[in-house]
């Protein structure tokens, strides 16, 4: 039978680097028939046409079929996987307030439109910014999903980090395991190495250079993209892509061995003494019937508890602004 996949915001440039891939194979597995379901506003659904249009002439044998819709309820009725793209981007003088207010009403709309309509075992990846909260919101608005079913992006972190430890030390991408983004996916977000590896060796002891570690390595990943738009004028798209199917592929199918990844997940029942009810991102293991869990019992620096305490203040900052509206 084949899964049915929403990717809202499929008018947008990550969704059109994104749909390709799942509709090969690269993401459920390469035997598993899909159905995508692609939700926009009514103003781009001409251009989500055109996408179809694509998918089509694609030829993937595993694509069974393609949605191209405005409606919610078309959208989210009996979906297996959601990967929520769309969002209200920051436009030029707005105040961060106003961005979450926006983003608010979006994910409460499509909170409980999944409540209603989409199957309980729904797996739902929040992509569009700011993502932790907006994935609070819609956890919130769909009571009747498991919170552990949610969880937001912070795979794309991860890579940055896998990758500028990788460059410096002149391997592979793969050779460097354990990497960790902690808290939220934004500038006060702790991209950590401590427990990392590459090669089977310590990163701090591969790496020789701890200034570098605790500067300029976290400063260099937590303003990754802001350094992209700024040389590109667009924002990430390929690389935002292919972090959604990493994060998607693991949860479906499962971690190997001891190594973790990096999912913002909901906080209550944490070890680190970060707050309850937060999406924040924890290092977790994935087992094979998709389910996730805190990696518990890594020893926290002093320096690691200072950047942990930054970024999960400016979460319960963000929620309680979001939760605020939601109740208004």
């Amino acid at each position: 039978m084949a899964l049915r996949v929403l990717v809202t915001g499929a008018a947008g440039q990550i969704a059109y680097s994104l749909l390709y891939s799942i509709a090969k194979g690269d993401v459920f597995g390469k035997d598993q028939q899909i159905s995508l379901v692609m939700l926009d506003i009514p103003p781009m659904l001409g251009v989500v046409e055109g996408v179809v249009m694509e998918l089509q002439d694609c030829s993937l044998p595993l694509l069974k079929g393609c949605i191209a819709t405005a409606d919610v309820k078309e959208a989210f009725t009996d979906v297996d996987a959601c990967i929520m793209v769309g969002a209200m981007p920051r436009r030029e003088g707005m105040e961060r307030k106003d961005l979450l207010k926006a983003n608010v009403k979006i994910f409460e709309t499509q909170g409980k439109a999944l409540n209603e309509y989409a199957k309980k075992t729904c797996k739902v990846l929040v992509v569009g910014n700011p993502a932790n909260t907006n994935c609070y919101t819609m956890m919130k608005n769909a009571p009747s999903i498991p919170t552990s079913n949610f969880s937001c992006l912070t795979r794309l972190d991860q890579n940055r980090a896998q990758a500028q430890i990788a460059m410096r030390l002149g391997t592979t991408c793969d050779a460097v395991t354990n990497a960790i983004i902690w808290g939220n996916h934004s500038t006060t977000q702790f991209p950590d190495v401590a427990h990392a590896k590459v090669n089977g060796t310590p990163v701090y002891e591969a790496v020789k250079d701890d200034d570098y570690l605790k500067g300029e390595f976290i400063k260099t990943v937590q303003t990754r993209g802001g350094a992209v738009i700024k040389a590109r004028k667009l924002s990430s798209a390929m690389s935002a892509a292919k972090a959604i199917c990493d994060h998607m592929r693991d949860w479906w199918c499962g971690t190997k061995g001891d190594q973790w990844v990096s999912m913002g997940v909901v906080s209550t029942g944490n070890k680190y003494g970060v707050a309850e009810d937060l999406i924040f991102s924890f290092p977790v293991r994935i087992n094979a019937d998709k389910e996730w869990q805190i990696v518990d019992g890594l020893p926290i620096s002093d320096f690691a508890r200072e950047k942990l305490d930054i970024t999960a203040k400016e979460l319960t900052e963000e929620r309680d602004i979001a939760a605020a509206f939601l109740s208004a």
